[in-house]
């Protein structure tokens, strides 16, 4: 019995048996968070020592934002016109030269091409011979209306004497001096007239009016032949190019004995309406950019101020271009080519928590700077979230505050360090 008793008794289990997997799952959490730990102290648990001549050091203030960014530009001729060849041919004569004052209308460059000499003629003969064909339809068109109109008079004439023979007759058919046969034959002959003369006149009214409708189109087809004449001469007149517009000639790429097909440019006309700058932007500000944004750039000692007039929204290996107009006339002393760099704003300036930009945004992204300590032998790696940015200024959102000094040289090599030691 005893031992029976002892048998049934329950077996306790110890704490560690009744929360194992617990205690396990536990266990691998801290062993994860510790591992985390670890490497999340491994990227910025180093410290460096660094001399304090190697170190730019700038203040956090509180400003005005100035929302800008660098332009970098050349200046180019407000207004160019180019030279086009609107006929192909060879190079005959060349009559100015580059760097020219040249004239509206002014003969440039002569052309020859014999196949647009033969097609001009071809071309004019078949022009003549339609002219000519409309013009003998019109002529055709108004001797009807002659011939019409000199029949139903011949009928009218017709009528009136026969009518004085038929009265004659009477009287003397009556008094027996004239056979009656005669008398009948003269009023037969006066109603044939009477009959016909308003079927030949609704023919001359039918003929006129259709005569009437054809002539307009006649004169209107003739006179658009003639233009055509005109335009064809004028094929063999474009052989000489002229200057479109009054200007100085910039360039003229063209030697005497050359091919150059039609609507081929060569050359370029500047007029003398000033200059302009155009420049290359990053892709990035694209978005942002509006017709009518000022500008500044360093003429010599000089500012001169600008607004955006184009922008050409292509973008070509990360870049597009703007076009910029002086307010009001453009400086004197300026040269196409001439290199310029200035300011391009983008927005007002606004109130904001500053930080002088610097090389270290390349390294940190923004996301973390060196913060110096006050008595300005170290500093603390520090977790800051920055705003907009240009080549002067850079906003801080958090994690600064005004008076805070930070490094802002190159990090190279410091992206694993959590304090830099400042060796005076």
């Amino acid at each position: 019995m005893s031992s029976s008793s002892g048998m049934d008794r329950p077996i306790k289990r110890s704490f560690i048996q009744r929360h194992r997997r617990l205690l396990v799952g536990g266990g691998l959490c801290l062993a994860i968070a510790a591992t985390v730990v670890w490497f999340s102290g491994g990227m910025a648990s180093r410290s460096d020592r660094l001399p304090a001549a190697s170190l730019t050091i700038g203040q956090v203030t509180r400003g005005s934002f100035h929302d800008f960014i660098p332009l970098q530009g050349k200046i180019v001729a407000h207004d160019t016109v180019l030279l086009d060849a609107l006929e192909g041919g060879r190079v005959d004569k060349i009559l100015v030269h580059p760097g020219d004052w040249v004239q509206e209308g002014q003969p440039l460059v002569d052309l020859s091409n014999s196949a647009l000499a033969l097609d001009v003629l071809e071309r004019e003969a078949r022009l003549i011979e339609s002219i000519t064909q409309l013009q003998t339809y019109q002529t055709s068109l108004e001797q009807a209306r002659l011939a019409n109109d000199k029949a139903l008079a011949a009928i009218d004439y017709d009528i009136v004497r026969l009518r004085r023979s038929e009265q004659r007759r009477d009287v003397l058919a009556a008094q027996g001096a004239e056979p009656a046969e005669l008398k009948d034959q003269v009023e037969d002959e006066l109603q044939y007239n009477l009959k016909i003369r308003p079927i030949q006149a609704e023919g001359n009214a039918n003929q006129d009016q259709l005569r009437r409708q054809q002539l307009p189109q006649i004169q209107e087809q003739t006179a658009k032949l003639q233009r055509d004449v005109i335009i064809t001469r004028g094929m063999l007149d474009n052989l000489i190019v002229r200057a479109p517009v009054s200007g100085r000639l910039t360039a003229l790429s063209v030697n005497v004995g050359e091919n150059r097909n039609q609507g081929e440019s060569f050359g370029e006309i500047t007029l003398d309406t000033g200059f302009k700058v155009t420049a290359p932007l990053d892709e990035f500000y694209l978005g942002r950019l509006q017709m009518g944004q000022t500008a500044t750039i360093q003429i010599g000692d000089q500012t001169a101020a600008l607004h955006v007039v184009r922008i050409y929204p292509q973008v070509k290996d990360g870049v597009f271009s703007v076009d910029l107009d002086f307010n009001g006339a453009s400086p004197a002393g300026l040269t196409p080519g001439q290199a310029v760099a200035g300011k391009l704003a983008l927005g007002r300036d606004q109130p904001a928590v500053l930080l002088p930009s610097g090389p270290f945004l390349e390294r940190s992204g923004g996301d973390w700077v060196f913060v110096v300590s006050p008595d300005g032998r170290s500093a603390e790696r520090r977790r800051v979230k920055l705003g907009r940015r240009n080549s002067d200024q850079v906003e801080v959102l958090s994690g600064l505050a005004p008076g805070d000094r930070v490094i802002t040289s190159d990090y190279t090599g410091l992206e694993r360090t959590a304090r830099i030691n400042i060796d005076n």
